[in-house]
């Protein structure tokens, strides 16, 4: 594979995950880490990826990655995200579901249990959970985003502002390294924040991949969630932030 070739590679690996370390360019190339780093920091220069401690990511702090792609994106860590968060919901619970692929995945798991009551500003969560004769579904008013099926605005704040769950599920684009929780609509984002301020215990479910991605909007900060799960630990900065609010931290 010549440099050309392995610049290529570089970017559809980044444009598919979001964000590479440099040890999985290092497996996934074939080549040194010297040689990883110089890849990066051309391709920074070019300014096609941005570059970060470790590794690199997406530029693009106002787009995110398109619809299709996220759901086969880190399929596999994702679920197992889901199952874990599933096995903290107990039968009979009533939660709210926001938007995103890994939030849909939580909802297939959530199947197999019994008399939950939801509120979901997500089509496709609503189309997964309402196959359950046993589930209350309920979806909120609002604009239907085309792209994702989300549903966001004013009217979908004021109706999420309506109820008082157990439990709130959220998704995020994006973790700063002082713990600010990032996304790309502002509008989904202000839906986000009504369901922190109405709900008894947040659970945030994230990828190792969000932390140093970049999204132009702050949604608020990852000591408002009441538990973290990830598939890896996460960087010592955020570490210290969940320890200093005790907010409870689960690897998948």
């Amino acid at each position: 594979m010549n440099q050309s070739q392995r610049h290529e590679k570089i970017i559809n690996l980044i444009k598919q995950n979001g964000f590479m370390s440099i040890d999985d360019l290092v497996s996934q190339c074939a080549v040194t880490p010297q040689t990883i780093r110089r890849d990066l920091n051309q391709l920074a220069e070019d300014g096609t990826v941005s570059r970060y401690h470790g590794g690199a990511g997406l530029n693009r702090s106002w787009e995110n990655t398109p619809y299709n792609e996220r759901k086969t994106q880190n399929r596999e860590v994702k679920e197992k995200i889901a199952e874990a968060i599933a096995a903290m919901i107990p039968d009979g619970a009533s939660l709210f579901i926001n938007i995103g692929t890994t939030t849909e995945m939580v909802a297939k798991k959530l199947l197999n249990h019994k008399n939950l009551h939801i509120v979901t500003n997500n089509i496709h969560v609503a189309t997964i959970l309402s196959a359950k004769e046993d589930f209350s579904v309920i979806i909120a008013a609002g604009e239907v985003r085309f792209r994702d099926g989300g549903i966001i605005g004013e009217a979908t704040c004021d109706f999420i502002s309506q109820f008082r769950m157990d439990y709130g599920i959220i998704g995020i684009s994006g973790i700063s390294a002082d713990g600010a929780l990032l996304d790309f609509d502002f509008r989904e984002v202000k839906v986000s924040q009504a369901i922190l301020q109405h709900t008894q215990k947040v659970i945030l479910a994230a990828d190792y991949s969000k932390f140093q991605r970049r999204a132009m909007v702050e949604q608020g900060h990852i000591s408002q969630v009441g538990c973290f799960v990830c598939d890896k630990t996460p960087p010592q900065a955020i570490k210290k932030i969940l320890d200093d609010n005790s907010i409870d931290f689960i690897q998948a």
